[in-house]
């Protein structure tokens, strides 16, 4: 179906497009005038709820403080958290003269573009149809003015649906780092998104494990809160590297509902910074 089409069936279609000469459609999205990204990297879950938002904040952060010049693109358009983790709103927002969204930068530096940054009340829902939702990620990539930018991070809705179809079909994406929880559904979960990044012929870089352990403040002993973590083995079965394994910590959520999320500690993600940064530089180097 052709840009300007109006059709819904091209069965009964007679437009000259290149869906019924069944031409292959080139979905790829391009960057604004002025605009660099090297790398882009997406953040992916089989399901909600397992902290694909702060893996993407923890990951920026982590890359930002080893000196790389980083952004998100907030592609969880119905649920966006990303500017209330960094303490960033849309009065910082502001447009260029060729009606380019400039990116909103955390104190740290990160350049952020989120659909909370376009609402008048941070709260107001966003009621969209997934064809839209899609559009608007792709447009968030094209329209703003992403300067000088070494690494993006695409934090993505949960699950396969129109959006992360969208990102893979549109934008370059290198890679795919994978979240997870310590849960028994773990592997079916993983199994999904592999197979869904194997479709799209995108590589999973590793895998990161969120919720991993508590550590009791008294006595120092690790707790499995949601039970014992498969995830080294889940990995092996898909031959994928552990990137980090992220503990329950209260401090950190508390940081994240403070809108401090650039002073929480990134210790845990050198491993991570290390192995994608590997990768990226080896993809440069073909």
């Amino acid at each position: 179906m052709s840009e300007q089409c109006t059709s819904t069936d091209c069965s009964s279609c007679t437009a000259d497009c290149a869906s019924r000469k069944g031409e292959p459609v080139d979905f790829s999205a391009h960057l604004s005038k002025g605009s660099s990204v090297k790398h882009v990297y997406a953040v992916m879950s089989g399901k909600g709820g397992v902290g694909k938002s702060l893996v993407t904040t923890l990951t920026a952060s982590a890359f930002a403080k080893a000196g790389y010049k980083t952004a998100i693109l907030d592609a969880d358009i119905t649920g966006p958290s990303i500017p209330k983790a960094f303490g960033v709103d849309r009065e910082t927002l502001r447009v260029t003269e060729d009606q380019l969204m400039v990116p909103v930068e955390s104190r740290n530096g990160i350049k952020i573009m989120s659909a909370n940054l376009l609402l008048d009340n941070e709260t107001d829902p966003i009621i969209w149809r997934g064809s839209l939702i899609a559009s608007a990620v792709k447009q968030f990539y094209e329209e703003t003015l992403w300067q000088d930018v070494d690494y993006m991070f695409v934090d993505m809705p949960p699950g396969t649906g129109d959006v992360p179809l969208t990102v893979f079909q549109s934008l370059p994406v290198e890679g795919i780092i994978m979240v997870t929880s310590p849960q028994d559904l773990v592997s079916m979960i993983v199994s999904k998104a592999v197979n869904m990044a194997k479709m799209m012929e995108k590589p999973v870089v590793g895998i990161i494990e969120n919720m991993s352990y508590y550590t009791c403040p008294d006595c120092g002993k690790q707790h499995s809160i949601f039970g014992e973590s498969h995830i080294d083995e889940v990995a092996g079965k898909y031959g994928l590297s552990v990137l980090a394994k992220l503990p329950i910590d209260p401090h950190t959520a508390e940081l994240i509902d403070a809108g401090r999320a650039d002073e929480i500690s990134t210790d845990a993600m050198k491993k991570a910074v290390d192995v994608i940064s590997a990768i990226a530089k080896f993809g440069s180097d073909k």
